[in-house]
């Protein structure tokens, strides 16, 4: 099977919906966004071994592969509609790449995107996405707009990715059960693609948790200018990690990345709204901080306890170059 035979069998399906002028086929793709909105374009590269482990399953390898790119369009409240895959690979291997498509495949359809272009070659196994998608002109989130005295609200629960992680890198030992959900969490996020949208016009800012809410929440700060107190009693663990010391417990979920729910900021006048949102999607979400104006010599991000007293806290974000 040659690059075109692979390309053409796995991953030009007749059943993708057609949003695009002209997609798969030419050596550009013609896409024409609807009246009134910018694109949001975002792109995400998974190496193996970095990113996920040598011997994931394919399918669902595929699905996070673009789980990831669509929960950065969700922190922008976008809607996707196209994306383009690079994909590097050791061979050609019908039994994986069959598998890869359909894990790909399936969360395309459930979202409504299209797979409009790419590239394949050999080489290390490296999967490369880039997305696209539509916001109403002036209506994106972005981390620059949270307002000092605004809220910090995260949504869905957290650590459970990061748990799955310390246990394949023997660093943590869980039950079969425990691991089951762990791994659930880590290989097939949930893209809050609908809870991103919904959150326009009452998020003042907002980004997508990928690397830890420590760190992540610290990106907010620094492009609005602020600090921020994160309630160590408030963060909502997974209730899987329960049977763990509290704090690792809290270690999983301040500093665990992979878990892809949306960290956001809101005045405290919207709390009745966001509630209600979290009704409407059942979908939990918490208050877990709030924002303050910038202190000289604090910390972009400070975990406090319940009478509101510094806790010592030395994780921060993941860093691909870091120590």
């Amino acid at each position: 099977m040659n690059e075109f035979d692979l390309i053409k069998r796995y991953f030009n399906p007749a059943t993708q919906p057609a949003v695009a002028d002209l997609g798969i086929g030419d050596d550009a793709a013609l896409l024409t966004p609807r009246a009134g909105c910018q694109q949001a374009i975002s792109v995400d590269m998974l190496v193996s071994g970095r990113h996920f482990f040598a011997d994931v399953d394919p399918w669902r390898l595929g699905y996070k592969s673009l789980a990831v790119n669509l929960s950065d369009l969700a922190a922008m409240g976008a809607v996707p509609r196209w994306f383009t895959l690079a994909l590097a690979l050791p061979a050609a291997d019908t039994a994986w790449l069959d598998a890869f498509s359909r894990g790909l495949f399936h969360l395309a359809q459930l979202h409504g995107v299209e797979l409009v272009g790419g590239d394949t070659t050999r080489g290390p196994l490296t999967i490369s996405i880039q997305i696209a998608g539509e916001v109403e002109t002036g209506t994106a989130l972005t981390r620059c707009g949270a307002s000092d005295g605004d809220d910090v609200w995260v949504s869905g629960v957290l650590g459970a990715a990061a748990a799955a992680v310390a246990q394949r890198t023997d660093a943590l030992q869980l039950a079969p059960e425990m691991l089951a959900r762990c791994l659930d969490r880590l290989e097939m996020p949930t893209p809050r693609v609908a809870l991103g949208r919904a959150l326009r016009g009452l998020a003042s800012a907002c980004l997508d948790v990928s690397d830890g809410i420590v760190g992540d929440l610290g990106h907010i700060c620094e492009r609005s200018g602020l600090r921020a107190e994160l309630f160590a009693e408030s963060l909502p663990v997974d209730p899987v990690l329960g049977a763990l010391p509290l704090a690792t417990q809290q270690k999983l979920a301040l500093a665990g990345g992979d878990e892809y729910e949306l960290c956001f900021c809101a005045p405290a006048t919207r709390r009745e709204q966001i509630l209600h949102l979290a009704l409407e999607h059942d979908l939990p979400l918490t208050r877990v901080g709030r924002m303050l104006a910038p202190l000289a010599g604090a910390q972009a991000v400070q975990l406090v306890d319940g009478q509101g007293a510094a806790l010592a806290f030395s994780h921060g974000a993941f860093d691909h170059f870091g120590a």
